[in-house]
């Protein structure tokens, strides 16, 4: 199995001085989730190279067991500071991708056009799709098959707008996940807010917020494994 992740490369939290990225959970779960089930991954981003970390995903509290697993993993750590180019990567050499979330997304990936050809690329070669909390903001813009939107009559979720206000960002990113799934034809549900919640419908995977990371990672797996050659 050949996965490919593909990560943010915006650092900038709005007008607010502060940083964004990535979040650590959202990326080392299901990086070990894939690894552990003998998956070869791939790491990409726009800019290539080391993706930026949101800051507070990095604190104590934010830790779990995947994030300290990552921290004592040299090679791991070597892989996400050289992470390619994503106008490099091609959807053809992998069986499936996974988009981890952080508030980066919502500024980049939401309207890349490198990105939005690949998932173009894996939604017409029928293969797995999954993206987690504010990644799903990558697919809101992409098209099926059918020229349609990707996630038009799709069951999906992401990062919701009670949990965006929990945060204090809803003023602050460039529009709310929840809404935009909505706005694109999407069948958005949530769950209790921070609680596991997966989608699946068809081969897309959808979870709502860090603490899906893990269950995201797992339901994509059960998609390659029944895909025809695994």
């Amino acid at each position: 199995m050949k996965i490919l992740m593909v990560l943010t490369s915006h650092d900038k939290l709005g007008d607010t001085g502060n940083k964004t990225g990535f979040w650590l959970e959202e990326f080392a779960a299901p990086y070990y989730v894939l690894k552990d089930a003998g998956a070869e991954i791939t790491l990409a981003s726009p800019k290539g190279g080391q993706p930026p970390l949101d800051p507070k995903s990095a604190e104590p509290d934010a830790q779990t067991e995947a994030t300290k697993r990552f921290d004592a993993d040299a090679a791991a750590k070597a892989q996400l500071a050289d992470t390619k180019k994503l106008g490099s990567v091609s959807a053809s050499d992998f069986d499936a991708v996974f988009y981890p979330g952080g508030h980066g997304p919502m500024w980049d990936l939401h309207n890349d056009a490198d990105s939005l050809a690949l998932l173009e690329a894996f939604a017409k070669a029928d293969k797995p799709i999954g993206a987690v909390c504010h990644a799903p903001a990558a697919l809101v813009n992409a098209k099926g098959k059918d020229g349609e939107y990707l996630i038009g009559a799709k069951r999906v979720t992401g990062f919701s707008n009670s949990e965006e206000d929990g945060v204090g960002l809803s003023d602050v990113v460039p529009f709310l996940l929840e809404d935009a799934l909505k706005e694109k034809g999407g069948v958005y549900s949530k769950g209790e807010d921070w609680g596991e919640y997966v989608l699946v419908d068809g081969l897309l995977v959808t979870g709502q917020n860090p603490g899906s990371s893990e269950k995201a990672a797992q339901e994509l797996l059960t998609l390659l494994k029944v895909m025809p050659g695994h």
